[in-house]
Formats: C-alpha cells, sequence, structure tokens
C-alpha cells in the first residue's frame, strides 16, 4: 500500500523552525518574567505562554528530527510503497486492511501499480523501477 510521507528536507526545515520557537520561548520566558515581577497572577501568567512554547517545540522538534534522520518516517506527504519503508503507525496502531502482496490496479490501467509509471500492455516489467507487473 502506498504511504504519502514528508520528505527529509521539510522534516529537517520543521525541525530548525522547532528550534527557533524554543528559542523564542525562551526569549519570551525571560522578558516577560522581568516585565512582570510582582504583579501577582499576571507575573505568573505571561511567563507560561513562553514555557508553553518550549514544550510544544521540544516535541516538534524531536518528530521533525526523528522524520529527517530517521529509517521509518511518519506518513504525511512522500508517496513511498509499504515494501520500500513501513509506516511506524501502521505497526502501533494497526496496519489496514488491505492485502500487501495484491496491488491495487493492474498492468492493464495503463500504469505500474508500484511507482506510477505508464506503462503499455504487453510489457512484463515496469521500464521505471523494474518490478513484475501483475497478469489481469
Amino acid at each position: 500500500m502506498k504511504s504519502i510521507k514528508p520528505g527529509r528536507g521539510p522534516s529537517m526545515m520543521g525541525g530548525f523552525g522547532s528550534v527557533f520557537g524554543i528559542v523564542f520561548g525562551i526569549f519570551w520566558t525571560v522578558m516577560a518574567a522581568r516585565m512582570t515581577h510582582g504583579l501577582g497572577l499576571v507575573g505568573v501568567v505571561f511567563p507560561l505562554f513562553g514555557v508553553i512554547f518550549i514544550l510544544i517545540g521540544v516535541v516538534n522538534a524531536v518528530y521533525h528530527f526523528k522524520n529527517a534522520t530517521g529509517k521509518n518516517r511518519y506518513s504525511a506527504f512522500d508517496i513511498t510503497d509499504e515494501n520500500e519503508e513501513p509506516d511506524p503507525l501502521n505497526a502501533r496502531f494497526g496496519s489496514p486492511s488491505a492485502p500487501q502482496d495484491a496491488p491495487s490496479q493492474t498492468a492493464s490501467s495503463g500504469f505500474c501499480p508500484y511507482c506510477g509509471a505508464p506503462v503499455q500492455g504487453d510489457f512484463a516489467f515496469c521500464r521505471k523501477c523494474g518490478r513484475q507487473l501483475p497478469k489481469e
């Protein structure tokens, strides 16, 4: 089954964006604590926004850097085959009910069911990915 996964570049950019969010959260927390020192409840609430930015940034950074550097990425943007790169969410929550060996389309549809490249009806193998095309 095809999965849509984020590319490694966008995941790395998301990781750096998360680091920027962490730095912003630290800056916000320090500045809010200095400006609201001695104001009671306000002196506690405004710095908490920075702490929330830091926590969200850490979670996002871990997610994005794992997707950018890990062998198996979580699904979102890049089309891959289950045999090329399994989806870790399928292992955690159960795989979809579609059989892995049976492709959803045949070569007679004009496209390779594995990579999507156009093929002619009399070809036995895909010219792009080299896999044997299913018989009708």
